[in-house]
């Protein structure tokens, strides 16, 4: 009996979390202007928030291949993609450089202190979530391998024809 009231604890936490809201986190963009990531989602349009790092090599083949797709998607459905950089404060400066290397037209925040990854229980990069315009987290994955980025405008899809 014990083991069956576990398994629906586990069960119905999962479910929570898929339908968690976006934390009220506030962080500081390439530039310096500070961005609550809760308002974000208020533009009525989907939104994938991609963690990354620059040190990761996964996380700059996922986030290329999505540049080379980015503008499709946007006239498609009106997503928009906003890219987490969790780099400590030694590497933060590594960020705009490397952004700019690879021509990547993404809002680009600054999560030096930890403070949104730890709120997502982000533990791996590149670690990516996909939020309805309502602000609520609707997909989530971790890593990344070639053509993954097709189950992920098929996520916003799901959510641009409600």
């Amino acid at each position: 009996m014990k083991k069956i009231i576990l398994l629906f604890m586990i069960a119905f936490a999962g479910l929570g979390a898929a339908e968690a809201q976006l934390p009220s986190v506030e962080l500081k963009d390439v530039n310096g202007k500070r961005i609550d990531i809760s308002k974000l989602p208020e533009e009525g349009h989907p939104l994938i928030i991609s963690f990354f790092a620059t040190w990761c090599k996964p996380c700059q083949r996922e986030l290329s291949a999505i540049h080379e797709v980015y503008a499709d998607w946007q006239k498609e459905t009106g997503v928009e993609l906003v890219v987490v950089s969790i780099d400590d404060a030694h590497d933060i400066a590594k960020v705009k450089p490397m952004i700019d290397s690879f021509g990547w037209n993404y809002t680009v925040l600054l999560d030096a202190s930890g403070d949104l990854r730890r709120a997502m229980k982000v533990n791996v990069v590149p670690y990516v979530f996909v939020v309805a315009p309502s602000g609520k987290i609707v997909y989530k994955s971790s890593g990344y391998t070639e053509g993954s980025e097709k189950k992920l405008i098929n996520e916003v899809r799901k959510l641009a024809k409600k």
